[in-house]
């Protein structure tokens, strides 16, 4: 484990490095600190920009530009890849960024690169430099960074599987890989408290992954200091047994000592030895934001010290000292810097401004919409008649794809058949395949490099799968049961979600999350039988399914694979082997499209509309209803939440007048919520009865099967709210 030693943070105090051993030349550190003053001045014409009113947000880079400016130069723009966060300006200008770039974000222009007047300012992203879209959240693009690096080694193993294929579904062609780029991620100090961070450092660890990250410590977490986010206050020493991993502690104030920790830290993850962690002691000379006034919980001592170690004048003076740059070479410079400044600035106010109707574009692919013309296939006969499961036609599915694009990974808790494959490969044990099965045998066909297990962490699972999908693999990535989903919620609902939406469309991250879901279990209980789709089919950006049958899971989850948006795919885990719906195997193209609800049964005196378990069981109650009163009751499984067929409920209830939505989860705020309102607004007229809804009790399932019973929807509740509902 290589590491240098952290006693060089009393830097300040020291002379730098000289030229001759700063393996920079004259020109090269002439232009360090052209960098380091373009962003100094650059933040200082934001903030002139928002005490105008000119620009609604402003935070800064200031006190970061030496240790920034020396990442940039030791990188490589457009060959590296780079998840930076909100200080990183310095080295976005050092990879190619422009001022007037910069400050069309800050603006919200049209023309702004990053995100089209979408990301507030200092939300770096270029698609021609490799500079991922960021949110504003700490800590999840650690992650993504993981998954990057993932990829590019995958790519690097697997050459073929960059190659633009037939037919190809995919927006994404133009996979970049060299075999050794370096994964750029930054952080500041109080983002190391987040999980994240930790879980990225372990998968790092373990892939000796080619991951550089920078650690920018600049003592304060807004108005919390570091000794109360970081016990000790020291990252570094937190850190220092993670295997495999280069650390470096420096003065980040001092560019020559941070210029050589660059160096080192990226020709240690060039070489394919591991990740590097850099710890730059850096000042923060403005306040956290512009929103924010450090002299209310930072002394005026402290304040001082903070200025006496400032990158730019310690620079500048340096220069001088060794005779680089005289004064009037120095003043020249800033002059020079200055007017680019303020003519960018100049500029980017003039700049058109987004128009209302750009708001919902990128939301979803335009390239290729999962309610695509292509998606609707018929099944194809085939040799095998075999009615199968749900999960058996899950697991075809699965391998179809895999077999079909090289890109389609699988990972996940336990999805493996074996990680230690010795056994397995020699046939003495016959391989798990997830607690469910679904996923058996893709190990032993694809190998480890295509299916393997993840650590216990959903976060970890779902990040890293986005990091994968921004570089152009298709992960299809396993969330063990539905109820243990929360932690991923983070990286679902502010990066899966909005990663397109975000970058303007220069991003995006179409990956599958496949989630067992649901109850009727028979002792499942608090944390087995969870519902909750509502929750995910409230976030735009993400599509949701839930097939009730196997011919339907088989057809939604190819489409899942093939399409271009992200994909929460909810299998219900008590039909994976029920009776209902099994299906012959339906060929390797079958696809449905998403948005076409299934018209189970046909009827004119009822509408019940559902999805899910609750299918089946809504079909025994309205073939009850008719035996007893002749009801006939039209059943539509929904199949798709979001996008749903409007077209399809509109036609129903225009028919029979009368509508019941139904569903597992609880009554209260669920999806039947938002299907209820929509009919009543847009239908009142058609309707001779007032819409009902039949769902579960509001609260949790419980253990004890009568409890259960009791709290979710059974066919008996459904039969006397449609009997109610015929009479009214």
């Amino acid at each position: 484990m290589a590491r240098q030693s952290g006693s060089s943070v009393q830097e300040s105090k020291k002379t730098t490095a000289s030229v001759a051993e700063s393996s920079l030349t004259r020109e090269q550190l002439v232009e360090f600190y052209r960098l380091m003053y373009l962003s100094r001045r650059t933040d200082d014409r934001e903030i002139v920009l928002k005490r105008q009113q000119k620009i609604f947000f402003q935070i800064s880079c200031a006190g970061h530009e030496a240790l920034l400016v020396a990442a940039g130069m030791a990188l490589k723009p457009g060959y590296d890849w780079f998840f930076p966060y909100y200080r990183d300006r310095a080295i976005c200008l050092t990879l190619g960024n422009t001022v007037e770039e910069q400050l069309l974000q800050a603006v919200g222009a049209a023309d702004d690169i990053a995100s089209g007047g979408r990301q507030m300012p200092s939300h770096w992203s270029s698609r021609k430099l490799n500079i991922v879209s960021p949110s504003s959240s700490t800590a999840t693009q650690c992650l993504h960074a993981v998954g990057c690096a993932e990829a590019g080694r995958f790519f690097t193993k697997h050459p073929e599987a960059a190659k633009e294929h037939d037919g190809d579904y995919r927006e994404f062609k133009d996979v970049k890989f060299h075999g050794d780029e370096v994964v750029y991620v930054s952080i500041g100090e109080g983002s190391t408290s987040q999980g994240e961070f930790w879980e990225s450092l372990n998968s790092a660890s373990n892939g000796k992954l080619p991951v550089l990250y920078v650690v920018e410590d600049n003592g304060y977490a807004i108005s919390t200091p570091v000794e109360v986010n970081t016990p000790g206050g020291n990252i570094s020493k937190l850190v220092a047994n993670f295997p495999n991993f280069h650390f470096a502690e420096i003065d980040g104030t001092d560019p020559i000592a941070s210029y050589q920790a660059m160096v080192e830290a990226v020709a240690y993850c060039r070489s394919g030895k591991g990740p590097a962690l850099v710890h730059g002691h850096v000042i923060r000379p403005y306040s956290h934001s512009l929103s924010d006034d450090e002299r209310l919980y930072r002394s005026v001592e402290e304040l001082d010290a903070d200025a006496a170690r400032d990158p730019i004048s310690r620079m500048q003076m340096w220069l001088l000292r060794e005779g680089i740059l005289d004064a009037d070479g120095i003043n020249k410079l800033e002059r020079q810097v200055d007017e680019e400044v303020q003519r960018a600035a100049d500029r980017a106010v003039m700049a058109t401004l987004p128009t209302v109707a750009s708001i919902t574009k990128h939301v979803y692919s335009e390239h290729l919409s999962s309610q695509d013309a292509r998606f609707a296939t018929e099944p194809m006969p085939t040799a095998d008649a075999t009615e199968r499961t749900m999960a058996d036609l899950i697991n075809c599915c699965l391998k179809d794809e895999m077999r079909r694009d090289e890109r389609v990974v699988v990972f996940g808790e336990d999805v493996a058949d074996a990680t230690r494959d010795g056994a397995l490969r020699a046939g003495k044990i016959k391989g798990k395949g997830g607690v469910f099965k679904l996923t058996a045998g893709l190990q032993t066909e694809f190998g480890s490099d295509r299916c393997w297990n993840s650590p216990l962490a959903e976060a970890n699972i779902t990040g890293r799968a986005i990091g994968m999908a921004v570089r152009g693999m298709k992960p299809v990535v396993e969330i063990q049961f539905f109820d243990y989903i929360w932690p991923a919620m983070h990286q679902m609902r502010n990066e899966l979600s909005l990663m397109r939406w975000r970058s303007n469309g220069d991003f995006s991250c179409p990956l599958v999350m496949r989630v067992p879901i649901g109850g009727y279990l028979t002792g499942g209980s608090i944390y087995h039988s969870q519902s909750g789709e509502s929750i995910f089919t409230h976030t735009p950006g993400v599509r949701v399914v839930m097939p009730s049958n196997a011919l339907d899971a088989i057809g939604l989850l190819r489409t899942a694979i093939r399409c271009d948006d992200p994909v929460l795919f909810l299998e219900h885990k008590r039909l994976y082997r029920e009776t209902f719906g099994r299906a012959a195997y339906p060929g390797p193209e079958y696809c449905i499209p998403f948005g076409k609800a299934k018209i189970v049964r046909p009827g004119k005196d009822l509408t019940v509309l559902t999805y899910g378990a609750v299918v089946p069981r809504a079909l025994q109650a309205a073939q009850k209803l008719h035996r007893d009163k002749g009801v006939d009751v039209e059943l539509i499984d929904l199949r798709s939440l979001t996008p749903y067929d409007w077209e399809a409920i509109a036609e129903s209830v225009k028919k029979t007048n009368r509508v019941i939505v139904a569903h597992e989860d609880m009554l209260s705020w669920g999806y039947g919520a938002e299907l209820a309102a929509r009919i009543g607004d847009e239908l009142f007229h058609d309707l001779d009865a007032p819409v009902r809804r039949v769902a579960a009790m509001d609260t949790f399932v419980a253990y004890q099967p009568l409890l259960e019973d009791a709290i979710l929807p059974q066919p008996e509740d459904l039969y006397r709210a449609m009997a109610e509902l015929a009479a009214f």
